[in-house]
């Protein structure tokens, strides 16, 4: 998990009450509301996701847009900017999203618990298969250019 300065104080609840529901989360940053770049912090997360080193990620900024377009510009990583369980899960389900992104000032801590346990237990269904090989084609495509 890792968010930029804005989402904060926002990550640091999130962490105590997942962290107390038995969930194990690795926090790569930022570590302060004063300071944090949401591109860095998103290139950690996408660069652990595509490694393999983690099955799924999550990041944070105020809307989650900045956080989603930096996480999609690592090869293999789909990430879905969401504020709500119905497009969460979907974006799993469909489109096998491995890191979820939202925004801080779109969201209460409510409200994200019960989208992101939704989404962690979503189950990509299998059905977008041809869809997403060619999201893999585009952007070998643009990585060989």
């Amino acid at each position: 998990m890792g968010c930029d300065l804005a989402a904060y104080d926002f990550k640091c609840q999130i962490l105590k009450s997942m962290r107390s529901n038995g969930y194990n989360i690795e926090d790569v940053g930022c570590y302060s509301s004063k300071e944090g770049l949401y591109a860095p912090i998103a290139k950690k997360v996408a660069d652990l996701v595509a490694s393999k080193e983690f099955d799924y990620g999550i990041l944070i900024c105020g809307t989650g847009q900045g956080m989603a377009m930096a996480a999609n510009k690592v090869e293999g990583i789909r990430a879905a900017l969401c504020y709500d369980v119905f497009p969460a899960v979907l974006s799993k389900e469909h489109n096998n999203a491995n890191i979820l992104c939202t925004g801080a000032w779109m969201m209460d801590l409510p409200k994200f618990l019960h989208m992101v346990e939704a989404w962690l237990f979503a189950q990509y269904a299998g059905n977008h298969d041809e869809g997403l090989a060619l999201l893999s084609e585009y952007e070998k495509e643009r990585l060989d250019n």
